[in-house]
């Protein structure tokens, strides 16, 4: 069995995709690592296409754009990608949203002591 080298949090945020070849869709970020994810839509996706992906992480503000993420399998109304290419900004902002969630259920068992 193949071991992830990157620990995926459960999410659910809004997702665009776009493809050169003209396919595009949205569906649900479910898994979220620093390398990839997987997504839930209704648009069914051929491993190995290329797009650019728009993680919606808030309302509040812009969308993080992984520029090359390439579709690596598709089961069942859901994929997994890998991120391939995204700028420096864009991979500060991912490194941050990751930081954050790995630091969360340490967050809340913390806060819950200090309540008791």
């Amino acid at each position: 069995m193949e071991q992830r080298r990157d620990r995926r949090f459960p999410v659910g945020f809004r997702s665009s995709f776009s493809s050169a070849n003209s396919l595009s869709g949205d569906g649900t970020l479910n898994e979220l690592s620093i390398r990839g994810c997987r997504i839930r839509s209704l648009v069914e996706v051929n491993p190995g296409t290329v797009f650019q992906l728009r993680v919606h992480v808030s309302d509040h503000e812009s969308p993080i754009v992984i520029s090359h993420a390439i579709v690596r399998w598709y089961r069942d109304g859901s994929f997994g990608c890998e991120f391939v290419n995204l700028g420096a900004e864009e991979w500060a902002r991912l490194r941050a949203m990751t930081t954050e969630l790995e630091k969360e259920p340490y967050q809340k068992a913390k806060d819950d002591g200090e309540a008791a």
